[in-house]
C-alpha cells in the first residue's frame, strides 16, 4: 500500500506509546545519531527497485514511505509530526501554521493561521488562498485521485440526491458549488487564517492536516493530472529532474529556516535512483560501495541474515514492527461466492510464506484482521481469522477448504468453475521475490483444487488496482491507520465512501448492515464505545472474507556507512529521512 515500499498501503499513526513498545530494535537503530555532530553537504542517495514513486502531487501522496520522504524534503503541510525518535515523534507540531489548529463549535470548526515568510519555489508568498485552492483539488476525483478522501464527506458542503458533494473540484464546478466550497473552507481578510467548517465533530481533524491533501498549491501552476510530474516545492528542496532513471532534488533558494521550525536541510542534493535490481541494491549495501546511500525498499529476504547477524552492520540497520496490516483484497464483484473466498483463505500456506519472508523475526506475525495491534485501543483478535480462530492452521486447513469448495460447487457453480478451471487472477507488484512465492502459492491453492493466475504490475500498482475497470479478482495490499483511530481503517477499506476500498463489496448482501453499523460508529463520540464497534466491525468484515489477511508487518532498513542520524519515525512507520546527514 504498497506503500511503505512494496505492498503496504498508506501511512500510520497508531498510539505512540503502543508503537514504541511494539518496536523491535536491532542493534544500531539510533547508534549513528549518537556518533557524530550534524553535518551539511553531500548527495543523499536512495536506491529503489520500482520505476517511480506512485505520486509526487501532494494531494495524491498516500503511502507511508512517500509521505515521510516528500514531506521531509519537498512539501510543507499546515502541521507535521515532530521528526524525533521515540514516542515524541508522534506529537503534532506547527509547520506552515503557527499552531496545531484551533477547534471550536464542538470541533466542527477548525482554524489555522499561516506563519509569515513562507514561499513557493518561484518566490511567491504562500497565502490562505493557496491552501484553500490546494485543498479543493481532492474533490476532482476524476483527475486528482488516490489520495485521502476524508474531506469529501467531512466538509460542510451540500450533497446531491445521491449523497455526493455538489462540489466536484476547481476544474468543473458551477459558481454555486464553488461558493458552497468557499463557505466551508474560507480565508480571513488578511489572507493568513484558513477556516474549515465540518458537518460533524471531528476532534482529531488536525491529524489530517499533516497530509498534502491540505497544502498550498498555486492555481496558475496547477496542471491537473500532470502536476504529479513536477509539483511546486514549499520545503527546503525542489525537483530539478524527474526521469525514468532518477528523481533529483536540490536546495530550494526560496525556503527559509526562519519560517520552518521542522526541517533542517543537511545534504546538498537528494536523489532516488529508480529501476535497480533488488539483488544489486543489496550488494551495494553489503559491500558499502555507495556509503552515502540507503536501500529505499528494504533488503531481500535472502539477504536479511547477512545484515542482521553480522556485527559490522550494527550501526547500519534497523528492524521494527511496522503499523501495517497486510492482506489480499477480494474483488467481490468478480468473486461473489463467499465459500470460494473462504476456501482460498484456508488453503493458503501462511507458514511457508512467513518462513520465506524471514519468519517472525523479519516478517511479523499472522494477522487476525485489518486493525493492527499498534492501534492499541481499537485492536482485538477477531477470532474469525488468524490465531485464536477455530479453523486456523498456519500451513493451511485443507480439510476445511475442501468442504467449502464442495459447498461452492452446488451453491455457486459458475464461480466454482472459474476457480477450478479458468483460474483466479491476482494483482501483484513486480518483485524478484515473486519467482519464489508464486510456486508456494500455486501449490497451496491447488490442494483445494483452486487455480491462480498472476497479473504482475511493474509500475503504477495502486493507480491500477484502484481502477475498478483494471482490477482483477484479487489484489495484494496492506493498510496502516492514518492516525490513532480505526475510523481511518474500517471505513476506508470497506465502506462505499472509503478512499481505499479494493473489495468492491457494496453489492454483497452483507454490505448494507455493515455500512449502517459503520455510520453509527462514525457518529459515536465516546471513544471506548467506538473502539468496541471497530473491533466488532473488523470481525464482521473478516466473516464476509472481503479481504484475506496475511500478516501484521515488520520492516527492515539498511544504509551506507557515511549516513548518520538514521532513526525510526514512529508516526510514519519509516525513517525520518529529512534528519539524515552525511559524514565525511
Amino acid at each position: 500500500m504498497s506503500p511503505r515500499y512494496a505492498l503496504r498501503r498508506a501511512v500510520v499513526v497508531a498510539s505512540a506509546s503502543a508503537l514504541l513498545l511494539g518496536t523491535v530494535v536491532v542493534a544500531g537503530t539510533n547508534a549513528a545519531s549518537a556518533a557524530t555532530t550534524p553535518k551539511t553537504g553531500g548527495i543523499l542517495t536512495f536506491l529503489e527497485h520500482e520505476p517511480r514513486l506512485d505520486h509526487l502531487d501532494p494531494s495524491r501522496i498516500y503511502t507511508g514511505r512517500d509521505l515521510a520522504f516528500m514531506n521531509s524534503f519537498h512539501t510543507r503541510t499546515l502541521v507535521a509530526y515532530n521528526p524525533v525518535p521515540g514516542a515524541a515523534g508522534a506529537n503534532l507540531v506547527p509547520d506552515l501554521a503557527t499552531n496545531t489548529g484551533v477547534p471550536s463549535n464542538a470541533a466542527k470548526t477548525w482554524k489555522f493561521t499561516l506563519r509569515p515568510g513562507t514561499k513557493f519555489e518561484d518566490g511567491t508568498p504562500i497565502t490562505c488562498e493557496h491552501v484553500q485552492y490546494g485543498t479543493s483539488r481532492v474533490f476532482a476525483q476524476d483527475v486528482i485521485n488516490n489520495g485521502p478522501t476524508y474531506l469529501l464527506s467531512w466538509l460542510d458542503i451540500p450533497k446531491d440526491k445521491d449523497g455526493n458533494s455538489i462540489y466536484v473540484g476547481p476544474y468543473k464546478s458551477t459558481k454555486a458549488a464553488q461558493a458552497a466550497y468557499n463557505k466551508a473552507v474560507s480565508c480571513s481578510s488578511d489572507n493568513r487564517t484558513i477556516t474549515f467548517q465540518l458537518n460533524k465533530s471531528i476532534a482529531d481533524f488536525n491529524y489530517l492536516a499533516t497530509y498534502g491533501v491540505i497544502s498550498p498549491i498555486q492555481k496558475k501552476k496547477d496542471t491537473g493530472d500532470k502536476y504529479d510530474l513536477n509539483p511546486q516545492a514549499t520545503g527546503p528542496y525542489k525537483i530539478v529532474e524527474n526521469s525514468k532513471t532518477q528523481l533529483r532534488m536540490v536546495r530550494n533558494a526560496q525556503w527559509s529556516k526562519a519560517s520552518d521550525p521542522v526541517r533542517t536541510p543537511y545534504p546538498d542534493e537528494v536523489i532516488i535512483q529508480f529501476g535497480l535490481d533488488e539483488e544489486v541494491i543489496d550488494q551495494i549495501m553489503l559491500e558499502d560501495t555507495i556509503p552515502s546511500a540507503m536501500n529505499f525498499g528494504g533488503p531481500l529476504p535472502s539477504n536479511k541474515d547477512k545484515f542482521f547477524t553480522d556485527a559490522k552492520f550494527k550501526n547500519r540497520r534497523m528492524n521494527n514492527s511496522d503499523p501495517y496490516a497486510i492482506y489480499i483484497a477480494f474483488n467481490v464483484k468478480a468473486m461473489p461466492c463467499l465459500e470460494i473466498r473462504q476456501a482460498m483463505y484456508h488453503s493458503r500456506d501462511a507458514k511457508a510464506l512467513l518462513d520465506y519472508a524471514g519468519g517472525p523475526t523479519y516478517a511479523g506475525s499472522y494477522a487476525t484482521g485489518v486493525i493492527s495491534p499498534l492501534v492499541a485501543a481499537d485492536y482485538a483478535p477477531t477470532k474469525v481469522v488468524g490465531p485464536g480462530s477455530p479453523d486456523f492452521k498456519p500451513e493451511g486447513n485443507i480439510v476445511k477448504a475442501k468442504e467449502l469448495m464442495e459447498i461452492a460447487k452446488t451453491k455457486c457453480p459458475a464461480d466454482y468453475k472459474k476457480a477450478t478451471e479458468e483460474g483466479i487472477t491476482m494483482d501483484v507488484r513486480q518483485s524478484v521475490t515473486l519467482n519464489d512465492t508464486i510456486p508456494i502459492n500455486e501449490a497451496a491453492y491447488a490442494r483445494a483444487g483452486i487455480k491462480v493466475k498472476w497479473n504482475i504490475i511493474s509500475s503504477g500498482y495502486y493507480s491500477t488496482v484502484m481502477n475498478p475497470d483494471k482490477q482483477k479478482d484479487m489484489s495484494a495490499s496492506g493498510w496502516g491507520a492514518d492516525w490513532a483511530n480505526a475510523s481511518t481503517v474500517i471505513p476506508e477499506l470497506f465502506a462505499s465512501f472509503g478512499g481505499f476500498n479494493l473489495s468492491q463489496n457494496t453489492a454483497d448482501p452483507a454490505y448494507k448492515a455493515f455500512e449502517d453499523k459503520v455510520n453509527i460508529a462514525m457518529k459515536t463520540t465516546d471513544r471506548k464505545k467506538q473502539a468496541v464497534m471497530w473491533k466488532e466491525l473488523d470481525a464482521y468484515a473478516m466473516k464476509q472474507m472481503w479481504v484475506l489477511p496475511t500478516t501484521f508487518g515488520k520492516a527492515q532498513e539498511v544504509w551506507g556507512s557515511q549516513l548518520a542520524n538514521v532513526f525510526f519515525w514512529v508516526p510514519q512507520g519509516n525513517p525520518a529521512y529529512g534528519k539524515i546527514w552525511i559524514n565525511n
